[in-house]
């Protein structure tokens, strides 16, 4: 029997709750820090702000992220929030003597994209009480963003842009995405890249720059320069035209 296949990807396990948000601009700029970084499922728990979803400055802040922002569920509890969930991490800069495992943005993000089974939910509180500790205790984690600690301020959106980055290059890695942009030429072959230097060497000689009686280690150190650079095809014909010119000379 073929199973249906599902998509374990961090961008379809993660979720943002927001818990009693004041503001609907503070709504709109999670919406567009999330999409920003690939993800799109967002939960506002009891918001204190009347309509976030269609509240102007709410849409002018999510920008290009309606998407989100439209697509977010409004729910009364928290029980509502974290169904389907069965990780949950609160976001605190306010650490408590008694709550779960404290944990950095990073290391949320590495356990969460290396484990395929985990639901995760990232929770934030209100901007200006942040979460209960009711909230706090029932969570697996509680993540703590090491800022500077003489001015740790971040608004909501700043914790969530943070957090979503963490969990994107978790998910993808540190390698950039191949792109079109800027040229990209061949990679210069060994055999191009040995006829490069016996002409540099040639050129050198014949003005005097290198004495071919007594080389000392000019070569080999030009070699390990231009071994550091990833010579490409064009660039080694640029360094034989020189060469070419200074011998008509």
């Amino acid at each position: 029997m073929n199973l249906p296949e599902s998509d374990t990807s961090l961008f379809t396990r993660l979720r943002f709750v927001l818990v009693e948000t004041s503001r609907a601009g503070n709504v709109g700029s999670v919406a567009r820090a999330m999409k920003t970084m690939g993800f799109t499922e967002l939960v506002l728990v009891s918001p204190r702000c009347a309509d976030p979803l269609n509240d102007p400055e709410a849409v002018a802040f999510a920008s290009g992220a309606l998407d989100v922002l439209q697509n977010a569920r409004i729910v009364g509890s928290m029980a509502e929030a974290l169904e389907g969930c069965n990780f949950a991490a609160a976001v605190s800069a306010r650490l408590r003597e008694f709550s779960p495992p404290v944990w950095t943005p990073r290391a949320f993000a590495g356990h969460a994209a290396s484990q395929g089974e985990v639901k995760a939910a990232l929770i934030l509180g209100n901007e200006r009480v942040g979460l209960p500790n009711e909230i706090v205790e029932k969570c697996n984690v509680l993540i703590n963003i090491p800022a500077n600690p003489s001015y740790s301020s971040l608004n909501l959106s700043q914790a969530a842009q943070v957090l979503a980055y963490e969990c994107r290059m978790a998910a993808i890695g540190d390698e950039l995405p191949a792109t079109p942009v800027g040229f990209q030429g061949d990679a210069a072959s060994v055999t191009q890249i040995e006829g490069m230097y016996a002409h540099l060497e040639e050129a050198l000689v014949s003005i005097g720059f290198l004495n071919a009686d007594n080389p000392k280690k000019l070569m080999p150190r030009l070699k390990r320069l231009f071994s550091r650079t990833q010579l490409e095809t064009e660039e080694v014909n640029i360094l034989r035209g020189i060469a070419r010119q200074i011998l008509k000379r």
